[in-house]
């Protein structure tokens, strides 16, 4: 399953216009997520409703121009009122694999659009919970598939003694199923195979298998990977170990993937193989294997120091057969010349005496 509450850091650099900086620091927790920095706490959390009681997260099957409504619950932790912002956010895997929700200045066009706050922002007592309503409302034409985004508070600070407002983030992740037919599809893109063999000509090298796991489908997907490397008609086969497997990827989204496959003989041409078998999870967290996704691509693997060697060799052998030659040449050219030499001198010694 997704994990629930994801937590936000945002710095904001102190200028005229207050301008996003970055997003600092992320985590992720099972149960209520809470932000505890200086004098800021608080917790938020699913409410208890007719969609269940302590959910982990939200997640819905809405048809294209249905509606749902909801409630976060909010709490204050700390000794002093609260006045958090509320607003929703499309999400997105980030670089390590992680669910991250776009932050407030960047623009949303699914469940970030879609979800409707009662309030733009909340008042918190010390001691006290407010619960936040929420409506969802998706679009007629909206593409059946998965959406995921997430419902956020936050709270802006001045940080005097670093000259920047730090803007804390706390939400709680949206799955969102559009109603429709459910194209679940991965697809292995651009794969590459590269080989580096050793100092020994007989030795065995590392191949490296590059491509990209792009969801060409509508649902979210994970998925099991298997690669292999072999030499022609399939011999000398050598199977990569312990491949990590991709996090779950949105509609849209790529993967990239880089697999070491060590102890392959130089086999001067390479076919390198990558599987790839789609899981798809459903509401109730079960995972169902989907039909495995197959592409083959092929490179070279000499032995370059055998293959000098070779070389070498071959030089030396035809810089004999040239010196050889050149000798019987040079031999030839002497003997001719001597035998012309001889032939004058022995006309000479017949030619007639004159008186």
């Amino acid at each position: 399953m997704y994990p629930s509450v994801t937590r936000w850091k945002t710095v904001l650099r102190t200028t005229a216009l207050s301008l996003l900086a970055a997003v600092a620091a992320v985590g992720v927790g099972a149960g209520p997520a809470s932000a505890a920095d200086g004098n800021v706490a608080w917790t938020v959390r699913t409410a208890s409703n007719g969609y269940g009681e302590a959910r982990s997260s939200y997640s819905y099957n809405v048809n294209p121009g249905g509606a749902v409504e909801d409630a976060m619950v909010v709490a204050n932790r700390g000794p002093s009122p609260l006045t958090l912002s509320v607003y929703a956010a499309d999400g997105f895997t980030t670089d390590a694999g992680q669910l991250d929700l776009l932050t407030k200045d960047k623009k949303s066009t699914a469940v970030g659009a879609w979800v409707k706050a009662k309030a733009e922002s909340v008042v918190i007592q010390p001691g006290k919970t407010a619960q936040v309503p929420f409506t969802i409302g998706v679009p007629d034409n909206a593409t059946p598939g998965d959406y995921v985004g997430g419902i956020l508070t936050a709270l802006t600070q001045a940080d005097q003694a670093e000259g920047i407002n730090v803007d804390r983030r706390l939400g709680i992740r949206i799955k969102l199923r559009v109603g429709g037919e459910l194209k679940p599809n991965l697809a292995i893109e651009d794969l590459h195979v590269t080989y580096a063999g050793s100092a020994n000509p007989f030795g065995k090298g590392d191949a490296t298998i590059t491509y990209k796991v792009h969801n060409v489908g509508n649902a979210a997907l994970s998925g099991q990977q298997a690669v292999s490397v072999s030499g022609p008609f399939g011999l000398l086969r050598v199977r990569a170990r312990d491949i990590a497997a991709p996090p779950e990827l949105l509609p849209g989204e790529s993967w990239n993937v880089t697999v070491p496959v060590h102890g392959v003989a130089p086999a001067i041409s390479l076919a390198s193989t990558a599987t790839l078998t789609p899981l798809l999870t459903d509401a109730s967290g079960s995972t169902t294997s989907l039909k495995p996704v197959t592409v083959t691509a092929h490179g070279w693997a000499l032995p370059w120091t055998l293959v000098l060697a070779l070389v070498v060799l071959a030089a030396a052998l035809v810089g004999a057969y040239l010196y050889r030659r050149r000798n019987r040449t040079q031999r030839k050219v002497r003997e001719d010349a001597r035998v012309r030499d001889a032939v004058a001198q022995a006309l000479r010694g017949q030619e007639p005496q004159t008186s």
